[in-house]
């Protein structure tokens, strides 16, 4: 049965911008679902996203069900850090894409949840089921799933509102040289380069603040944390490039380097906390480093001090206290 909401117009407006804003999805997933035939004014199926409103029309959406996956070989598996009724948070692994699209050929996370038999919401569009927020390919770590339509709802909010935290661990070189350093630049694909992102006018807002942790032995590298108040594409690398430094293993932003022995991004999502949609308490999330980072900064960073500086606490009170 498919699942069902139904809002009010209290003023005249686009359908699209009124829709995005209820769901608190993009206007673009707001025009799939229009597309797939999911959203009715008054009764009456609509085809336009610009169609506009008049105050006090009813507009339903009866969001699709979540199609069984296709007989993809699925040859991985995923860390679960907890599971309820409404949502599940993941270690999401390197390597791993999160959602299918047409240059996708392998199984990604969306095809697994669906493996798995875990109930994902529908909002964000067939190729997106339960997908709040996506990690790039490489980057491993902490991630949330919804359930059902109303805690993605709930999640997506906070998202834009900036209340969920977003924490991330990096390898880096050279070294920042600012204990806090801040970015805020705008981001869209870059002109030259259609692989990348780039920060260029007319890009989407995106603001990122880096956190020294800890030189390498050998002073060459640096452990650091990001805290992300957006979610660009590939924000964190290319808030980076801007200050001419890069992530160790990022062979599309940094420069290649013949001693680069990493074999993945140094780059994880290390913390996340939010409110949970139904209980309303703040909840805390950590994902254990993969071990092929982990054995990297083993190797470069002093243990000791990696321990202490790692621990999520310290980190969050070091963007809020930055002075101390």
């Amino acid at each position: 049965m498919n699942d069902t909401q139904s809002y009010i117009c209290n003023n005249s407006e686009r359908l699209d911008t009124f829709l995005a804003l209820k769901l608190a999805q993009s206007r673009s997933q707001v025009a799939q679902l229009i597309k797939k035939e999911c959203v009715y004014v008054d009764d009456k199926l609509v085809s336009r996203a610009g169609v506009k409103l008049k105050e006090n029309q009813n507009i339903r959406v009866e969001f699709p069900e979540v199609k069984k996956a296709e007989a993809l070989e699925i040859d991985f598996d995923v860390e679960v850090l907890y599971e309820d009724s409404e949502l599940l948070v993941i270690n999401k692994p390197s390597g791993l894409t999160v959602h299918p699209a047409p240059s996708v050929k392998e199984a990604t996370l969306v095809d697994w949840l669906k493996h798995k038999g875990i109930r994902l919401s529908t909002i964000s569009g067939e190729e997106r089921h339960g997908i709040v927020h996506r990690l790039d390919k490489g980057t491993s770590g902490v991630m949330v799933v919804a359930k059902n339509n109303e805690a993605h709802q709930a999640l997506s909010e906070q998202l834009q509102d900036k209340s969920m935290g977003r924490f991330y661990l990096a390898v880096i070189e050279p070294p920042l040289k600012e204990d806090i350093t801040i970015v805020e630049a705008p981001i869209k694909r870059s002109s030259n380069n259609r692989l990348k992102m780039a920060c260029e006018a007319g890009g989407k807002d995106a603001k990122t603040a880096f956190k020294q942790l800890l030189l390498s032995n050998d002073e060459k590298q640096q452990l650091i944390a990001c805290k992300l108040f957006t979610g660009r594409t590939h924000q964190i690398r290319v808030h980076l490039e801007t200050k001419s430094r890069h992530i160790v293993g990022d062979h599309l932003y940094g420069a290649v380097k013949k001693d680069d022995k990493s074999e993945r991004i140094l780059l994880h999502a290390y913390e996340l906390h939010f409110t949970h949609p139904t209980t309303n308490k703040i909840v805390s999330f950590v994902a254990p480093l993969e071990q092929k980072m982990k054995e990297f900064i083993d190797k470069k960073f002093e243990t000791e001090q990696i321990d202490e500086v790692t621990k999520p606490q310290f980190i969050i009170d070091s963007f809020n206290n930055p002075n101390s």
